[in-house]
């Protein structure tokens, strides 16, 4: 059904058309004004990856329990550590007491070329998802002549496994989970190798508990060979470390 003017409105219109040069279907179907465009202010509940930094570096680090560790990383320089030569990796740096690796395309890293032990020891260090959405920790360890690597936030974000154990993945063996990981929070993670087991903890969390008796270990073919023997690695995010050291062990921290 069609629409009509009232009569007075009609002739106003046809009015203001002989004036000028419109015609009233023109004027009742004259466009509404645009909205004015504005720019999005910034959210200050997701602070930028340099004012995290700020943050991280002034939070305070708990002691680390245990007696007889050996620093890794000063806080002053990269010392033993040597930049990976990933393809497209990003940035590194030491800043503020921080190893800070920058999100990269998609790995970046650091390794050492002689690791201080091959069994029987334990690495801890506190690590932190600073931007990015994958793996914030990879962790590549010797286990005797062979090698693996503890891979935290994987896998879209969440995934904490050992890749690999019979050629499967972080995310598809027994020793996977799935965990939230906070943008700019501090976890603590300690890692024991020993003859026959592989065990780690995050914070208070015991979350690798797996026996390596009779099981092909290896590391994920394809770059991240390039942090053996021992490196520290992390896939389109940048990450911060702080902590590094390792301590001789003399066996598992349980039997079970």
């Amino acid at each position: 059904m069609k629409h009509r003017l009232p009569v007075p409105l009609l002739a106003a219109l046809l009015l203001a058309g002989c004036a000028t040069g419109k015609t009233p279907l023109e004027y009742a179907a004259a466009p509404a004004p645009r909205p004015a465009t504005t720019t999005a202010a910034p959210n200050p509940a997701r602070p930028e990856p340099d004012e995290l930094l700020v943050r991280a570096a002034a939070a305070p680090m708990e002691p680390f329990p245990g007696e007889d560790w050996n620093l890794l990383f000063d806080g002053k320089g990269l010392g033993v550590w040597r930049v990976t030569d990933f393809a497209g990796h990003g940035e590194v740096k030491v800043e503020a007491g921080l190893l800070v690796l920058g999100m990269g395309g998609p790995f970046t890293g650091v390794n050492l070329t002689n690791p201080p032990a091959t069994m029987n020891y334990e690495i801890a260090f506190d690590a932190m998802r600073v931007a990015g959405s994958d793996f914030f920790c990879g962790l590549t360890i010797p286990v005797g002549t062979n090698h693996c690597s503890l891979i935290v936030g994987g896998w879209g974000g969440g995934v904490v496994g050992i890749s690999s154990l019979d050629g499967y993945d972080a995310s598809e063996n027994e020793t996977t989970k799935f965990l939230d990981f906070e943008r700019g929070r501090w976890y603590r993670f300690r890692l024991r190798v020993t003859d026959k087991k592989i065990e780690a903890w995050m914070d208070a969390q015991k979350v690798i508990n797996v026996s390596t008796e009779e099981r092909r270990i290896s590391v994920r073919f394809g770059d991240i060979e390039q942090s053996l023997p021992m490196g520290l690695a992390c896939y389109s995010t940048t990450a911060a470390f702080r902590g590094l050291r390792w301590r001789a062990v003399s066996g598992p921290a349980s039997e079970k």
